[in-house]
């Protein structure tokens, strides 16, 4: 089998000014996007805070992140009842 020698990658300033346009332009949709949920948890957050239920909030937020991880992945965290048939299957004697 033949060896090659290794293949030598040049950077170019074209290379780099893309790179960086596309990540002022990925950093701006991000911080658009968090000014956004920010600015619906803030008004939403008022109103809730008012109500005296200001954790439950967040905590609904992140069990509804849990369930969406658990769906995507398949994981199905309800176990399943310990009972003799599911132990041991339909053993007969």
């Amino acid at each position: 089998m033949l060896r090659r020698k290794p293949t030598r990658l040049e950077l170019k300033i074209d290379d780099m000014e893309e790179f960086e346009g596309v990540k002022k332009d990925l950093e701006a949709r991000k911080r658009q996007r968090e000014e956004a949920e920010s600015g619906a948890c803030g008004s939403a957050g008022i109103g809730v805070d008012l109500a005296g239920g200001g954790a439950s909030a967040s905590a609904s937020t992140v069990t509804s992140r849990v369930e969406l991880i658990n769906e995507r992945i398949g994981y199905k965290p309800h176990p399943k009842p310990a009972t003799l048939p599911t132990l041991f299957g339909s053993l007969q004697f």
